[in-house]
């Protein structure tokens, strides 16, 4: 399997798009960090310390499962098949009135984002939501659109 970012690439990436975000948003003390469990956990907490080193702002950091949300379970397990691995929602803030900054690691048909979107409100209100991907692989089933992305990859 080709290599799409090796870690130097990647580590550029998460600088320039914490550079991005700082940007582009004012008042950053309202903002919060939101990954979709797993791998955008990972890199919301890379992200936010890369924000933290460049402005000095802690920035409140969160996990999100979308398990229970997702449109692509529902009929496929059987009584005795694989049953769906739920994991825990860690998000130890206020989410009301915030800019939330949902992160993945990949941006595809937009179905998981729409899952991760039902599950955040679930927990509040924000300002607004903004999403950051590190690849964005193109071909949308939904109209779902990153506001970050560190690399484009249509396939």
């Amino acid at each position: 399997m080709p290599v799409v970012l090796d870690a130097s690439r990647m580590a550029r990436a998460l600088a320039r798009i914490a550079h991005e975000i700082l940007e582009r948003n004012s008042g950053i003390e309202e903002v919060a960090l939101v990954g979709i469990r797993t791998r955008g956990v990972p890199l919301a907490r890379r992200i936010a310390a890369s924000i933290k080193e460049i402005s000095g702002h802690e920035t409140p950091c969160g996990a999100l499962d979308i398990t229970l949300y997702r449109d692509d379970l529902s009929g496929n397990a059987s009584a005795a098949g694989p049953q769906p691995v739920v994991h825990k929602t860690e998000i130890d803030f206020n989410i009301d009135g915030k800019l939330i900054l949902l992160v993945d690691d990949v941006l595809y048909t937009g179905r998981t984002i729409r899952a991760a979107l039902d599950a955040l409100i679930d927990f509040g209100r924000p300002r607004e939501i903004q999403l950051i991907v590190l690849v964005d692989r193109g071909h949308r089933e939904l109209p779902i659109k990153a506001d970050y992305v560190g690399k484009n990859l249509p396939t």
